[in-house]
């Protein structure tokens, strides 16, 4: 069942990445942005990595949307999304159906029972389950967030800004 639904949430995840890129509607691609990101978490959860799953649903499929949505509000382009979801939505089904399908094939003819994960994962996850008891889940995450991955952390936060400061710059009104 794990296997079903993990390739239930990667065909909604590709799907709905392929619909960010190809629709030209603004809002479809928002809605299409977090499909996406909430099928990302969903994968979280069948990791059993339910802090990351609830920090990727508070924060990306959130606030970032919301931050979004209110950079295409103030854009204002003015023109109606119905046609374009309704596009977007039977074509994000149509990725979920054929994603399913090829995953019950896949495991009917061929023997997917392997997950392609390294064999020692037992040890990596019991390591991490000490880790996790000594320091909290957060901490976990926190620890190399905060020490290797710094810079890429700082950079992140500075592209955010930058696309703010342009969302402002593109919706001021011109004279």
């Amino acid at each position: 069942m794990i296997e079903v639904l993990f390739v239930l949430f990667a065909v909604v995840a590709l799907g709905g990445a392929f619909g960010v890129v190809i629709s030209k509607s603004p809002v479809a691609s928002l809605l299409f942005m977090v499909a996406t990101l909430a099928s990302v978490a969903g994968i979280y959860v069948l990791f059993e990595a339910h802090f990351l799953a609830a920090i990727q649903v508070l924060v990306y499929a959130g606030a970032i949307m919301v931050l979004f949505l209110f950079v295409i509000m103030l854009l204002n382009l003015g023109h109606d999304y119905r046609a374009d979801l309704r596009f977007g939505l039977w074509s994000l089904l149509a990725f979920v159906v054929a994603g399913l399908t090829a995953g019950v094939l896949a495991q009917g003819f061929m023997d997917v029972g392997d997950t392609g994960f390294r064999e020692d994962g037992a040890a990596i996850a019991a390591a991490l389950d000490e880790a996790a008891r000594e320091e909290g889940v957060a901490g976990v995450i926190a620890e190399p967030l905060f020490t290797d991955y710094v810079v890429a952390f700082e950079l992140m936060g500075l592209l955010l800004l930058v696309a703010i400061v342009a969302a402002v710059v593109l919706a001021k009104p011109r004279n």
